[in-house]
């Protein structure tokens, strides 16, 4: 497959111009409704299918067919990453209004360390073919793995990356709106807004070591495989919004999903020395595999109404009122008079001291003190 630098470039650059798009409609932090998160489902949907009609008809059926193949892959994994993201909200009990800035970032970086691992992919399947045979077994295991632990949810209190966080970066006690740092008294403070964005691009990279190997089992080729990543991507926040009320009625897809990565695993160790399944009769396989976990989700939670996840009994995060937020001093620079003591404690000396003179506050949700005596400052190990 033959892809001009320009094509490149033309990709890429189309994609940047949607997440702007994206950016300046979702500007002002508000609640996105499922009618707006169906719309924008459409928009993203309906370029991914363009994209792979013009794939199509420029490089023929057989890619054509390998885009669309890696697109459902890449699609119907990332509603993983859906019900992963609302267990991450439902902890954080972050305010709905705030969730789209997080998902946008979160988006954005899951862009770029894709891309990262694609190239990384191709380039050890290029000079050591042997890295197949070990692709193929990881999805076989991780396939049987996600089979047997179907009903098993992570827990965003045991994330190694949440509990570093926590112990290295000075973070608030409140959400101070879509901020995700703020200063106060010359300290740069971490709001629990950034706890999120990190816990959510880290699963994204833990998913992107499954969905990665997948789609190289039905092309080897980097442009589809970057592509169809990225357009499966794009669509992940307006799926979020679209499905986070849903995702009690879809008890079987965990079994697809398990059904699919197994299936793909059995593909790629099949096509190395022995035979090449069709690329039809794979997409065939992939697409009756999803619709019926769907369809006898729905079928056997029939009559159950849409509602949000359930959130904690007490939200360990306050959110500032409008007259903290105002008060908030500029981000970049330092205010204008600060001490020798302020300029300590923002360097580093804020463990010992406090803030507005305020006693230690406790660890919100999991009652363990904060380690450090800074009013709304949250500092946990």
């Amino acid at each position: 497959m033959d892809v001009p630098l320009w094509v490149w470039l033309a990709v890429i650059g189309f994609i940047l111009l949607m997440l702007l798009v994206d950016l300046v409609a979702h500007r002002h932090a508000h609640v996105i409704s499922v009618r707006e998160a169906a719309a924008w489902s459409g928009v993203w949907v309906f370029c991914g299918v363009v994209f792979g009609i013009i794939v199509w008809r420029v490089w023929g059926a057989e890619f054509g067919q390998q885009y669309f193949a890696g697109y459902l892959i890449e699609k119907s994994l990332a509603v993983d990453n859906v019900f992963v993201w609302a267990i991450i909200f439902t902890f954080f009990a972050v305010p709905r209004e705030y969730q789209h800035r997080v998902l946008f970032f979160g988006v954005l970086g899951a862009l770029v360390f894709r891309g990262i691992f694609i190239a990384s992919g191709s380039v050890l399947i290029q000079n050591f073919s042997w890295v197949l045979y070990v692709f193929a077994a990881f999805l076989l295991f991780t396939g049987i793995r996600m089979l047997l632990q179907r009903n098993e949810h992570i827990d965003p209190s045991k994330s190694r990356a949440l509990k570093l966080f926590r112990r290295y970066v000075p973070m608030t006690d409140a959400f101070h709106g879509q901020r995700f740092l703020i200063r106060k008294s010359g300290i740069l403070l971490a709001t629990p807004l950034l706890a999120v964005l990190v816990l959510v691009e880290v699963t994204d990279i833990v998913f992107a070591v499954d969905s990665i190997p997948a789609i190289f089992a039905v092309t080897d080729e980097v442009f589809l495989v970057f592509t169809a990543n990225a357009f499966a991507i794009l669509g992940l926040r307006a799926m979020y919004f679209l499905l986070a009320d849903l995702i009690h009625r879809f008890v079987y897809l965990k079994i697809g999903l398990a059904l699919v990565l197994v299936w793909v695993g059995i593909k790629m160790a099949l096509k190395i020395d022995l035979y090449y399944i069709p690329t039809p009769v794979s997409l065939a396989i992939i697409t009756t595999i999803l619709a019926v976990a769907v369809v006898a989700s729905l079928i056997r939670t029939r009559g159950q109404q849409r509602h949000e996840p359930p959130g904690p009994a007490v939200a360990p995060f306050r959110t500032a009122g409008q007259e903290e937020i105002a008060a908030l001093e500029p981000l970049w620079g330092r205010r204008r008079g600060a001490t020798t003591s302020d300029r300590t404690a923002a360097d580093g000396g804020s463990e010992q001291s406090t803030v507005d003179g305020a006693q230690p506050t406790a660890d919100a949700g999991h009652g363990e003190p904060a380690d450090d005596g800074t009013s709304g400052v949250d500092r946990r190990s």
